[in-house]
């Protein structure tokens, strides 16, 4: 598979772009253990546009994990050139945009996947954008706004007709958010399409590289895109069953680069949301104080001591 001239090899599987997840961190370790693509957390193109430092630092990529994209989001086109070509400056190998994201300080704002509300100026903002760079453009969105509007088949060829590169596609509406099951089967149809060319990414539920190979299977999608099952578990893409200690090491290394590539309040502060949530540690007899205890660390010392003592309960029951 490929997007524009970056080959991406046979069945990939993408790491999603997730907020306060795909830190710089968590996304090298996900390229070293499989991740094909992996994204940054998603960029609001009005902060960029007006220069806020913590926007501004999301830009910030590793050649150790290319291919990688920048994902935009913003509802208004002459912003959204403007931000899409101080993306295209930090030289990512593709810029996204964001017609996907349902939370309500997003979607509620007419952003993400508000725009499946006004169709429109999603495809006026694809096409504006495009124009405007010379990197690859691809899309992430859903298959509509609620169910009455599943509304993918026709807006996957009218993406395309934009130029953009790729598309992704969650199998949810807007109106659902992340609750039931992800639905495949329009994307499916999609990539079946005999007008569709470009490469079709299939996202939604995806629990292991089981499931990403039964998708593939099924579906006969172009890539698969893996998110929330990544949280705390960047071996996620690996094919090689890890031990407890071989990941708790791993944490521990996402740690140190997160301290050392930031500094180390901000660090901790990315690392621990990663370590509340892996289920390394499920086997943890009363976790729950444990987990408090993760979430409330202030050094890094303190997480490394905590880490140990995880190792030691969960190695000394084995």
């Amino acid at each position: 598979m490929k997007i524009g001239t970056i080959e991406l090899g046979e069945r990939p599987v993408f790491l999603a772009p997730m907020e306060d997840v795909t830190d710089i961190g968590f996304r090298r370790l996900c390229k070293r253990f499989g991740a094909a693509m992996v994204y940054t957390e998603f960029v609001s193109a009005e902060a960029l546009v007006r220069d806020v430092r913590s926007t501004v630092q999301k830009l910030t990529i590793s050649d150790e994990e290319r291919p990688v994209g920048i994902q935009l989001y913003g509802r208004d086109v002459p912003q959204m050139v403007e931000a899409a070509r101080i993306v295209e400056e930090a030289s990512p190998d593709v810029i996204d945009l964001n017609f996907g994201c349902p939370v309500k300080k997003v979607a509620g704002k007419g952003a993400g996947a508000g725009m499946l509300k006004n169709i429109p100026l999603l495809l006026d903002i694809t096409r504006e954008v495009v124009k405007a760079v010379k990197t690859p453009v691809t899309v992430k969105t859903r298959l509509g706004w609620d169910c009455e509007h599943i509304i993918i088949g026709d807006l996957a060829e009218q993406l395309q007709d934009c130029g953009i590169q790729a598309l992704t596609i969650h199998g949810r509406t807007r109106s659902q958010m992340y609750t039931g099951e992800a639905n495949w089967e329009p994307i499916g149809r999609v990539k079946a399409n005999p007008r569709i060319h470009i490469p079709i990414i299939g996202n939604g539920d995806i629990r292991s590289m089981d499931e990403a190979d039964q998708a593939f299977e099924r579906y006969g999608v172009d890539a698969v895109m893996v998110g929330r099952a990544t949280f705390g578990c960047p071996w996620f893409f690996s094919r090689r069953q890890l031990s407890t200690d071989e990941k708790i090491d791993i944490l521990e290394e996402q740690l140190r680069i997160n301290v050392e590539r930031i500094d180390e309040y901000r660090g901790i502060l990315h690392t621990r949301r990663h370590l509340a949530a892996s289920p390394v540690f499920k086997g943890i007899p009363d976790f729950r104080q444990t987990r408090i205890a993760m979430l409330q660390a202030n050094s890094m010392d303190d997480l490394m001591t905590i880490l140990e003592q995880c190792r030691k309960r969960l190695t000394s029951n084995t």
